[in-house]
């Protein structure tokens, strides 16, 4: 990692050698979060814009010289990165919006934006030869694991509270990990990994601590900035559960701003689910989230339900370095969301995918987006994830099948009184 400065702790900004510690700044134990930093002048000498439109690579590797990886390591092979952006005009028309995208992060591997950083743990875990993996999900960072494990034939254990959806079980279980569903919630699930890995000497995946995580989750920001020709949207919404995906968004963008890539960078807008809103909280009335304590979060959006934002130092920075804002939905606005996002542009979200949405809805209703402002909103996972709380979404918008006899008459009769 020759490009890699140093890793520097964002409490008392302490440097380190990528080899002088493992994930934390030991000074302030598990909340000791570091972020990594690069040499950007080195970078920019090595590689280019231009190198891109010669590029054959259309994964997250195509960025290979920004991330925390040697050049010749050996990644997975699953196609994980440069997922669709799609022009959503019918839905910008809605909302009185010029110019609106969504991208779709459920068209990857294991239908989640968390494969990006699953995919550089598992490297990075390789690069320690270590013989088990770890982490602590509400169920997406987890079958994300879970899958590039499989991948490379990589052991792998998963702690995940008992109550996530059944299909995001289903995924650990048939790539075949060592599955234990905590009798807990998120957080709970999360302190048991982080002693197990101690323990046991396991390598940790979890977001929040693992620093290289954000460094997955960035490449999200350098596609969204390559596919609109390196003009920047103006804001970007994202779901927010423990920080670690806008945290992610903004180092991305921090980036391709320190190489100059891009020339201003755009607003973040962090949407929380009402009743999990700990960064909402903490941004509205200023408090200090090393201080603020946990709260019990409650949300049908199980992705972005925690009680302690375990990334919040860099979630908390994405929106006020960005000039941003965080938002709170209800459930009943992420559950509307659903069916209004996909019968609109066909990108079909779980309820965390659909909460971004929700809080663009909620921006331009309280006034926080101007009409020529150019959006962003980034669905984080396929709606097969969860099909029950889709379908909670739907049957509130009042959409239901038809029934009919196999009979012409029958679907005369019901097709008339529709």
């Amino acid at each position: 990692m020759e490009h890699v400065l140093h890793l520097k702790c964002l409490i008392c900004g302490q440097e380190y050698a990528p080899g002088d510690i493992a994930y934390v700044c030991p000074k302030h134990g598990a909340e000791g979060i570091v972020d990594v930093q690069y040499d950007y002048d080195r970078i920019g000498r090595k590689f280019s814009q231009g190198d891109l439109l010669h590029s054959t690579n259309y994964t997250i590797w195509r960025y290979k010289p920004l991330l925390p990886v040697e050049p010749g390591a050996k990644v997975p092979p699953l196609t994980v990165g440069w997922t669709p952006l799609y022009p959503a005009p019918r839905l910008a028309a809605e909302l009185g919006l010029q110019q609106l995208w969504v991208k779709d992060d459920g068209r990857l591997p294991t239908a989640s934006f968390k494969d990006r950083a699953s995919a550089v743990a598992v490297v990075k875990a390789q690069e320690r030869q270590a013989e088990m993996i770890a982490v602590a999900s509400t169920g997406n960072a987890a079958a994300a694991l879970s899958g590039l494990c499989a991948s490379v034939g990589q052991p792998n254990t998963i702690f995940v509270p008992e109550s996530a959806p059944p299909a995001k079980i289903a995924q650990l279980l048939a790539f075949g990990s060592t599955v234990l569903l905590v009798k807990g919630s998120y957080d709970d699930a999360f302190e048991l990994c982080l002693q197990a890995c101690d323990e046991y000497g396991w390598y940790n995946r979890n977001t929040g601590y693992n620093p290289y995580m954000t460094e997955g989750k960035k490449t999200v920001s350098f596609e969204i900035c390559e596919q609109l020709g390196w003009q920047p949207p103006d804001r970007i919404f994202v779901s927010v559960g423990d920080g670690c995906i806008i945290g992610g968004v903004h180092k991305g963008l921090k980036d391709l701003l320190a190489l100059g890539w891009i020339d201003r960078m755009p607003q973040l807008m962090g949407v929380q689910a009402e009743y999990s809103n700990y960064l909402h909280e903490a941004w509205q009335n200023n408090e200090d989230v090393l201080t603020k304590p946990a709260i019990k979060p409650c949300t049908i959006a199980d992705s972005i339900s925690a009680g302690l934002p375990r990334d919040r130092l860099k979630a908390m920075a994405a929106v006020k370095e960005s000039g941003g804002a965080f938002v709170s939905v209800t459930d009943d606005e992420i559950l509307s969301a659903i069916p209004a996002l996909a019968s609109q542009t066909g990108v079909f979200g779980e309820p965390a995918g659909a909460a971004a949405f929700a809080g663009l809805i909620k921006a331009v209703n309280q006034g926080l987006v101007a009409a020529h402002e150019r959006v962003v909103v980034i669905n984080t996972g396929s709606g097969l994830k969860d099909v029950a709380g889709v379908m909670k979404g739907v049957e509130k918008a009042g959409i239901a099948p038809l029934r009919v006899e196999p009979a012409m008459d029958s679907l005369r009769a019901v097709l008339a009184a529709r």
